[in-house]
């Protein structure tokens, strides 16, 4: 009882502490409503849509126009009664007329989504798709009751661009079919249905589905695709069947197609067409790519529970993705092992060579980067790293991006610190992330990273996402010690995975993880205006008593070394952790016990780039 008595004691002095942080009205209703909480938990009222989409995708390679079918059952789980249905279709970005975050290209334009039918549980719709931007609208003739299961059926059409970002045509045989479906859109507790367009920076937001989904392609295509494919005997020959099996319980790297063989009718049934099926469960979305021209390696990775497949598929010759599995290999195992410690949750994970260096669940689209393989094998890192958010953990990345791209960036500078060292990681970290944040004074780099993403433009929203999140998570991890830091990861993880944090929820649930006050350090560093700029400001001996001061001019509050150089040429370093910011985010005295002759002083933010670094150090 006295156990049970301390912990809600803890809980409700967390839940005072956390009132401190500004909360929007919306959140707070939903905290109102029971579906969120001040424990960083689902409430008891939590509900979140859902659907089952089976689908029929058809490639022509000629005309290069995608053609599917689905049939859709929508759990609306919601307690209300919906009027109208948000249709959400991404590639409509490519369509002249769409919202865009920056200028396009002619190759990069095409004629968009046509709807050919659309019904909602037997009623046929008029939708008039051509009006549609990336979000169309359907006023619903009966409305989708609370707690009902409603059917879609829709048949469309549309082409894939000429110039390949993230979606599109890599060469005339090569395909890469991102969002290739029309999708109901989020309807969630907090906002209601999400109708911010796809712009081409911000990223998604989707329900938790299944899929099953069968692609249709000519002879001597082959097709990759999120989750596991259900029919390998039906669309491989023999021998290459037999090798793909083997690639599924074998750690060796397995060559299923190589160069020529699949122009050479080698790889699949020479039927005129081949249907690949695949099915994957809750998982946030279904990307798919086909090409008859690009060699086939795979094998598996042996984690705890399970053996995972591990593919890449490729342009014979590009020199990184020749390491692509093996690379696959070892950063799943990583993740799983280190940080952030859990289990790799899929069966498969396929990368596929394009333009976008781009995240899918079970898939990613890389750049080759033949000429850096360092540079290539951390590009490969980020992009899986985002399993874990937003694909485990269903992060709202239209509005909150930096709580998942500020955890993919912490997990790749963690697991290039184990491939490449700590010096060559926090070169690349400080080169590639931080330089172009710290060294630009605009007030653009220096918005809170609590603002929504939507409200950020330019380089303050690559910052935001990227390295001023990832900062924080490494901060608050160098404050709570790594045991620590992982118990309240993985308590908001177990939390939330499968469902749709926001900010609140993650602050909260890492103040319950850790049994500790983590408001002011919230506070902080998301919700300021700060950047990095410490200085020190005196630094004199008092007996045998190094007397030190330290300014925190940028206010962020940040571990960092101090450096001790002695007469005799040695030095000492010491270690303060966040922390030392908790009582006085502004100023901190301390005293460093010597018995040597002190020659000078300097401090050491490490990745934590200093704005003016020439105030660090003082002789003595």
């Amino acid at each position: 009882m006295k156990n049970l008595l301390f912990a809600a004691a803890i809980l409700c002095s967390f839940q005072a502490y956390s009132q401190k942080l500004y909360t929007p009205r919306n959140i707070k209703n939903a905290i109102e409503e029971g579906t969120r909480t001040e424990n960083g938990s689902p409430g008891k009222n939590y509900w979140q849509n859902s659907g089952n989409y089976d689908m029929k995708l058809t490639l022509n390679p000629d005309t290069k126009i995608i053609s599917g079918t689905e049939k859709i059952e929508y759990f609306n789980n919601s307690p209300d009664s919906l009027k109208t249905a948000v249709i959400r279709f991404v590639n409509n970005l490519h369509k002249p007329t769409s919202e865009r975050s920056g200028g396009s290209s002619k190759d990069f334009l095409d004629a968009g989504l046509i709807i050919k039918s659309f019904k909602v549980n037997g009623e046929t719709y008029e939708t008039k798709s051509e009006d549609w931007g990336t979000v169309g609208n359907v006023k619903l003739k009966n409305p989708m009751l609370a707690k009902s299961k409603n059917i879609f059926e829709i048949a469309w059409e549309y082409p894939l661009s000429k110039e390949s970002g993230r979606e599109g045509q890599i060469n005339e045989t090569t395909f890469f079919a991102a969002y290739s479906y029309p999708r109901i859109s989020v309807y969630d507790d907090y906002n209601g249905w999400d109708r911010i367009p796809h712009t081409g920076r911000n990223e998604f937001y989707n329900d938790f589905n299944n899929y099953n989904v069968a692609i249709s392609v000519p002879k001597n295509f082959v097709v990759y695709a999120t989750g596991v494919m259900q029919n390998p005997q039906e669309v491989l020959q023999t021998n290459v069947l037999n090798d793909f099996k083997k690639s599924l319980v074998s750690t060796d790297i397995i060559h299923i197609a190589k160069d020529g063989e699949i122009a050479a009718g080698k790889i699949t049934l020479q039927n005129n067409q081949n249907t690949f099926k695949f099915k994957a469960d809750n998982i946030t979305d279904f990307c798919w790519a086909a090409s008859s021209t690009y060699v086939w390696d795979a094998s598996s990775v042996q984690l705890d529970s399970k053996k995972v497949s591990v593919q890449s598929a490729y342009q014979n010759g590009a020199k990184d993705f020749e390491h692509y599995v093996e690379w696959q290999q070892y950063n799943i195992a990583w993740f799983s092992k280190n940080w952030p410690g859990i289990e790799y949750p899929f069966p498969t994970m396929t990368s596929f060579q394009g333009f976008a260096d781009m995240e899918y669940p079970m898939m990613v689209n890389d750049s080759t980067i033949p000429n850096d393989l360092n540079d290539s094998r951390l590009t490969v890192d980020h992009e899986i790293a985002h399993t874990y958010f937003p694909f485990y953990m269903g992060i709202n990345e239209k509005r909150y991006a930096y709580m998942d791209e500020g955890w993919a960036t912490t997990f790749e500078y963690l697991i290039g610190t184990a491939e490449h060292g700590k010096e060559y990681a926090d070169k690349f970290y400080k080169d590639f992330r931080v330089k172009r944040w710290i060294f630009d004074p605009s007030s653009d780099e220096d918005q809170p990273i609590i603002s929504e993403s939507t409200q950020v433009s330019g380089a303050g929203y690559g910052n935001n996402s990227y390295v001023k999140a990832s900062l924080s998570y490494l901060a608050l991890k160098d404050y709570l010690g790594d045991d620590l830091f992982k118990k309240a990861l993985h308590y908001y993880m177990s939390k939330w995975n499968g469902k749709h944090p926001i900010p609140w929820d993650y602050f909260y649930a890492m103040e319950t993880g850790s049994r500790k006050d983590l408001t002011w350090f919230f506070q902080n560093w998301f919700y300021t205006n700060n950047y990095i700029d410490l200085k020190l400001s005196s630094a004199k001996m008092n007996g045998k008593n190094l007397i030190l001061n330290i300014e925190n001019l940028g206010g962020f509050a940040i571990p960092f070394d101090v450096i001790t150089e002695y007469s005799d040429g040695t030095k000492s370093t010491k270690h303060f952790t966040p922390e030392v910011w908790k009582a006085n985010e502004k100023d901190f005295k301390t005293n460093i016990p010597t018995a040597k002759k002190i020659k000078s002083v300097t401090i050491d933010n490490g990745i934590y780039m200093d704005y003016k670094p020439k105030d660090n150090a003082l002789n003595l």
